[in-house]
């Protein structure tokens, strides 16, 4: 998501950067192609109005003309309104109520409210430790509420048990006596959705709300529905009153104008993005690190999180104490490409890293992506573990083996013990530092004059 609006604006900005000054013209004209670019990914055309004409009340000003950086002062300023435009502060759940905490999950069908639904319900048990029922209100969709059950099992809460006959409302009152009697904090009820907006939808959320009386209520939005996004939030907070928004397949090919229309246009905060069908493919939404992302300054902040969510705290200290020895086997390298692909889309966390867009070619041509780590975890697992532990064993005819066995060729073969003879060699430099030493000499000290980076794109 924002790949297309992220790349028109650093090619505007990159152009403001190399200017010494700037006048009343070259910001005119840069905020034209700002808002040509906002147009083309979907924002909602009274947003961009109100967007551009903000900016250009502070770029215009003198700080920006007698700023010593006057193209990064412009970036700066449309950062912070972008930040302002999405919320300024990132929005949790509201659970500050008396237990059972009823979360209303509306929406169209197909959005994702019932994956969304069980994601919610694992972060709530994972991270916050809370006691969490789930309970599906959609008997329309053939064999929906099963779904909803077998998803509760792989996230481990609570299900509500189906009795076949009952309607909606009959439903969610169930679902709060129960979750009132087994002692629940939260309770998320997943309604039915309708392809389209309708009375009969609307009279239905609005019933199942009066009864349950909801503390947050979640509207579930497909990131990739463009203008209509707009559209789906007015009529659902005007009809029902929604206290949030989920986006769901931002990993998708979406241009990211609903995420800044519906903050603006509802004023309700986005509180959660979702990529992926993974029950942990699911982040709150932070306005300033989704803006550096669309801006191209990374989300350090993020990455170090999902790393911090997904890496496993042993396996890391177990390869810091073989750094420190100067160690580094196929074993290790095939436990940190496990670790990686644990933490998701590749494409998505290098999108996280400052200044990434810079080496966007780079990084297409090394073709760093989930299928290249796959590949690589292939030929690993052709190997037997005497090769893992002992790599100059791997010679000619047993690169014909673990290429034929893992369904690559024997190049692959060679590049993947490249790489770890590099990261290797990296090893050994830091255990002849000692931590003392590479703490006091930093990365250069790996690198080495004319030496070769194992972390560089080949």
């Amino acid at each position: 998501m924002f790949e297309s609006l992220s790349d028109k604006l650093g090619q505007t900005f990159e152009r403001l950067r190399r200017k010494a000054a700037l006048s009343e013209d070259d910001v005119s004209e840069a905020l034209r192609e700002v808002r040509i670019a906002l147009l083309e990914a979907d924002v909602a055309l009274p947003v961009v109005k109100d967007f551009v004409a903000a900016v250009k009340e502070r770029a215009i000003g003198q700080e920006v003309i007698r700023s010593i950086t006057p193209g990064q002062m412009v970036v700066k300023i449309v950062h912070d309104h972008l930040v302002e435009m999405l919320g300024s502060q990132g929005v949790g759940l509201d659970l500050n109520a008396t237990p059972p905490v009823a979360v209303l999950m509306v929406g169209l069908q197909g959005s994702g409210k019932t994956t969304t639904s069980a994601k919610i319900a694992r972060r709530l048990k994972t991270l916050e430790k809370k006691k969490v029922l789930l309970a599906s209100l959609d008997v329309y969709r053939p064999a929906a509420q099963q779904q909803l059950a077998i998803l509760a099992a792989q996230a481990e809460v609570g299900s509500l048990p189906i009795q076949a006959g009952q309607m909606p409302v009959d439903i969610a009152k169930r679902a709060m006596v129960m979750g009132r009697l087994e002692g629940y904090d939260v309770v998320i009820l997943d309604t039915a959705g309708r392809l389209h907006i309708d009375e009969a939808l609307m009279d239905e959320v609005a019933k199942v709300r009066d009864v349950a009386k909801p503390t947050e209520t979640l509207l579930v939005a497909d990131a990739m529905t463009g203008q209509d996004a707009v559209t789906l939030a007015q009529a659902f907070n005007e009809k029902v009153g929604i206290s949030g928004i989920v986006l769901t397949r931002v990993d998708g090919d979406a241009r990211g104008g609903a995420a800044l229309s519906m903050r603006a246009v509802t004023g309700k905060p986005i509180k959660f993005l979702g990529a992926g069908e993974k029950l942990d493919a699911l982040e709150v939404f932070h306005p300033d690190r989704i803006a550096g992302r669309i801006l191209g300054m990374g989300d350090v902040v993020s990455l170090v999180e999902k790393a911090a969510m997904n890496i496993e705290q042993a396996e890391a200290e177990k390869l810091a104490a073989k750094a420190m020895k100067g160690k580094f086997d196929l074993d290790d390298l095939a436990n940190q490409l496990s670790q990686v692909r644990k933490m998701g889309d590749i494409k998505g966390m290098l999108g996280m890293l400052p200044g990434v867009a810079k080496f966007k070619d780079k990084i297409a041509d090394a073709k760093i992506d989930d299928k290249s780590i796959a590949r690589q975890e292939a030929i690993l697992s052709s190997m037997t573990p005497k090769e893992r532990r002992n790599p100059d064993l791997i010679k000619a005819s047993r690169k014909q083996r673990i290429a034929k066995g893992s369904g690559t060729s024997v190049q692959d073969v060679n590049k993947l013990l490249k790489q770890h003879q590099q990261m290797a060699d990296a090893m050994k430099k830091i255990g002849k530092l000692g931590q003392k030493g590479l703490m006091r000499h930093g990365m250069s000290a790996l690198m080495g004059r004319g030496g070769n980076n194992p972390f560089q794109f080949h």
